[in-house]
């Protein structure tokens, strides 16, 4: 007796439709086979199987089983067949109702005792579901609020194999999950406000437009002087996410098996790797290629501290990314691509001991350390980053005041204002930001004033300004005027955006 059984795998974010096809003999001698590219942790699903079945109180066939996973030139890799590799045998038996498997998908690991539990990726495969028209999901109960995240398809909780079964022959039934509503609620740490960081003003100004623009932003300056403060303070100016971004994390982050405590991700990421990171727990691979840093990161922040002190050959693997936001991973068996569209803050000190250029201590270091220490950051790498601010130790008289700065909300609600005016700008487009725009965006949809474009000639002859530097300078213009909610950009709007530009020291 042959049945077969809709059940998906992804393959990169994305899911595919896998067609498990299992095939009970008559005769020959007993037996369990899989085929179908399987790796090892699929193969292992015989004796899961094996033993759920016989614990829920069915009985295994003994002869021959041939299971057969379509297509076949697909790696299949995880515990998801599980589910969907019994369901086929107890229907291929007679055990189950095989019109009841029509329009249907399965999912789950099974437990020895019959158990379903999560297995990573179903958000992906839900959306594989409703694309290929196929109304029923059959999900683990503990995946079932991330199921729920699509409409236009019943999802359906399942917690053991007997009961599944019970439902398949309509002896029961399994009430469908209702459709999960969005409820955004920006996370921000106490700790971690504007109005408990003490000066820096031009550092915050620069966060802000950062934040309105979603620019890249580099600190420098010595150690104490509130870099890392204001880094980790970054998330609470940043705009809500809207339902597109949640879907395009929230796939991210169920691929790799990272939604366990949450079914969605609710606000913008803020990732912060260590300077040992290597450049594939950066940028992602491996033998089976999952997301990195940087992807995971993804329409959020990916901080990096200590900037300097990343390996050059990883930081050197940013370059493509930062400009295309998407990074393509090819090895033997294909290619894979991942969105990497993330914000890039990172915080360096300007010298080995960190005190080059401080107004009351002096640097220990040789004039050939500091060299080799600015050279760890390439000028490609560097002309990447939109901003460039220093931040200078903070000054006594507004260490020890006990006024409070301007708060994040305040912040946030003219960073909310840009983003939604740079929404309604680009709603034809795919972009969302201005920092994302392209030199055809920027001659479509900037308008300079006579004077600010006369400061722009004299920028690019005085300042030696590259064209990637020219076409940044006008994107963060565009963004100082979209928060000062003018139209055309001033040379006021081209002059404060000239001075977050890299110089050389």
């Amino acid at each position: 007796m042959l049945a077969k059984v809709f059940s998906g795998a992804t393959v990169g974010l994305d899911g595919v439709l896998i067609t498990v096809e299992v095939d009970v003999a008559e005769r020959g001698f007993p037996g369990f086979t899989i085929v179908g590219l399987p790796d090892k942790s699929v193969d292992e699903a015989k004796e899961r199987v094996r033993a759920a079945i016989v614990n829920t109180s069915f009985e295994m066939p003994d002869t021959r089983l041939t299971v057969n996973l379509a297509p076949a030139d697909i790696h299949k890799v995880g515990s998801a067949f599980d589910l969907p590799i019994a369901v086929g045998i107890l229907s291929a038996a007679g055990m189950i109702k095989k019109e009841s498997l029509k329009n249907s998908l399965f999912l789950g690991e099974l437990s020895l005792e019959g158990e379903i539990r999560r297995v990573p990726g179903v958000l992906s495969i839900s959306l594989l579901a409703r694309s290929k028209k196929i109304n029923n999901v059959f999900v683990p109960l503990n995946n079932i609020n991330e199921a729920a995240l699509v409409d236009g398809i019943e999802v359906f909780p399942v917690k053991n194999l007997g009961e599944l079964a019970l439902h398949l022959n309509g002896e029961i039934s399994i009430t469908p999950h209702p459709h999960e509503k969005f409820i955004l609620q920006p996370d921000s740490e106490e700790n971690y406000l504007f109005e408990n960081i003490k000066g820096q003003e031009t550092a915050k100004r620069a966060c802000e437009i950062a934040a309105a623009g979603f620019h890249n932003l580099i600190f420098k300056g010595p150690p104490g002087t509130g870099k890392t403060l204001l880094s980790r303070a970054f998330p609470s100016i940043l705009p809500p996410l809207d339902r597109e971004e949640i879907l395009e994390i929230t796939k991210i982050y169920s691929v790799t098996g990272l939604t366990k405590d949450s079914h969605y991700i609710s606000s913008r990421p803020f990732r912060s790797p260590h300077h040992t990171t290597s450049r594939i727990g950066l940028v992602g691979g491996g033998s089976n290629p999952s997301p990195g840093e940087i992807s995971l990161a993804h329409r959020g922040v990916l901080f990096l501290d200590e900037f300097s002190e990343f390996p050059r050959t990883v930081l050197e693997s940013l370059r493509q990314p930062i400009e295309d936001g998407m990074i393509t991973i090819s090895r033997a068996q294909g290619s894979l691509t991942f969105p990497c569209r993330f914000l890039l803050l990172a915080a360096s000190n300007p010298c080995p001991c960190g005190y080059l250029g401080h107004p009351k201590k002096s640097c220990r270091c040789l004039p050939g350390a500091v060299l080799k220490y600015k050279k760890r950051l390439s000028g490609p790498l560097l002309d990447r980053i939109d901003l460039h601010v220093d931040v200078p130790p903070v000054e006594e008289n507004d260490l020890i005041t006990d006024s409070l700065a301007e708060s994040s909300k305040m912040i946030r609600g003219r960073v909310v204002k840009a983003i939604n005016k740079q929404k309604q700008r680009f709603k034809s487009l795919k972009i969302h930001t201005n920092g994302e725009m392209g030199p055809a965006e920027i001659k479509k949809f900037t308008r300079l004033s006579k004077q600010a474009l006369d400061l722009m000639k004299q920028a690019i002859s005085r300042l030696s300004l590259s064209a990637r530097s020219y076409f940044k300078t006008i994107k963060i213009a565009q963004t100082i005027t979209d928060l000062n909610g003018k139209e055309i950009i001033e040379s006021t709007a081209v002059a404060e955006a000239l001075q977050f530009r890299s110089h050389d020291d």
